[in-house]
């Protein structure tokens, strides 16, 4: 995912599918057969209001603003018992991972990550046309002069959340390089700078290695305090959420480098807690990133020594040679989170 010029990953809709049509109350007028008896046709059907994902959307910002969506109504019957025209559908377009949850219960409803791309689902069906005078004729009713209205459609209030479907989240806090590490890695050009959240939206990028796709998600950085809503931790957490794996990233040169990979888990954690995710139980690796600061060596390997059981890698944005190793690096972590979520790994 790029950088959006106005991005949106939550929105609120009411959705309605289409009204049946009324059946018809028509009678055969013919030259020979001037009392042919009730012909009124059926109403037709309404039409759905169906889902589909498009890799194409990265935010749900095309539904911003957008009060409803409504799908067409079936057309009323006709004599001759001719069934009226179905309503046409309503077609919702959203990127992959996006939620829909119930915004009245906040029930989850339908979660597109397991969705085939480009078939549509349906949320609601449309209303069933009326039957036509034609239907209700009988012994003791020869002449009915009622039909039957169409129903009406499925509809609700909705809540669309998106979540960003990735192998690796990156997670840091502000100014870490995270950005630049994966400016350097793939093909997502998020913006860097020397200033606290350089990165204000989440942000994709693939990683091409050994015929595989790595794709890579880069959140705004993370401060202490934003499971509960400081800097724009909270807003972004939940797109790791469905990230296979984690990789922290730190800043080597700093002293405090241990210390902020402790915070780091401790304010994911708390999101855990408030939101019922599983960012801690997600396999994760350390990088110690800006090794060409001369400190940043020792640092190093303090951190493989207080982490012995968790993979620790180091680089710097400033050398090329570090490319391939990081490349590499996160093709096993891949495979570690491969590993760990295969059923021989329950």
């Amino acid at each position: 995912m790029g950088r959006s010029r106005s991005f949106v990953d939550s929105v609120h809709l009411e959705l309605c599918a289409g009204k049946g049509g009324d059946g018809a109350v028509s009678f055969l007028r013919e030259r020979c057969r001037p009392n042919g008896g009730p012909d009124g046709g059926d109403g037709g059907p309404g039409g759905h209001l169906v889902i589909e994902v498009s890799e194409n959307l990265n935010t749900l910002s095309h539904l911003a603003g957008v009060n409803g969506i409504n799908a067409g109504d079936g057309k009323r019957g006709a004599g001759g018992c001719r069934t009226g025209h179905s309503g046409s559908d309503s077609r919702v377009l959203v990127p992959p991972g996006t939620l829909i949850c119930d915004a009245e219960t906040d029930a989850q409803i339908l979660d597109t990550a397991a969705l085939e791309r480009g078939r549509p689902y349906r949320l609601l069906s449309g209303g069933r046309g009326g039957k036509g005078n034609h239907h209700f004729k009988g012994p003791r009713l020869r002449l009915p002069r009622f039909a039957q209205e169409g129903e009406e459609g499925d509809r609700g209030f909705f809540r669309l959340e998106l979540r960003l479907i990735a192998d690796i989240g990156l997670v840091g806090l502000p100014n870490a390089g995270k950005s630049s590490l994966q400016n350097l890695l793939t093909n997502a050009h998020p913006k860097v700078g020397a200033y606290p959240f350089t990165t204000t939206v989440p942000n994709l990028g693939v990683l091409k290695i050994f015929g595989e796709d790595i794709v890579i998600a880069d959140i705004p950085g993370i401060i202490e305090g934003a499971a509960t809503g400081s800097g724009l931790g909270l807003q972004f957490l939940s797109h790791i959420s469905r990230a296979a794996a984690l990789l922290f990233v730190v800043d080597a040169s700093v002293e405090t480098c241990g210390e902020d990979i402790l915070g780091l888990r401790a304010e994911l954690g708390s999101h855990d807690k408030q939101f019922g995710t599983r960012l801690l139980q997600k396999p994760w690796a350390i990088l110690a990133n800006k090794i060409d600061i001369p400190e940043a060596a020792e640092r190093v390997v303090e951190l493989r020594r207080d982490y012995r059981e968790i993979e620790v890698t180091e680089a710097s944005c400033l050398d090329p040679q570090y490319v391939q190793i990081l490349q590499k690096f996160l093709f096993r972590l891949k495979r570690i989170e491969a590993k760990a979520s295969s059923p021989a790994a329950d």
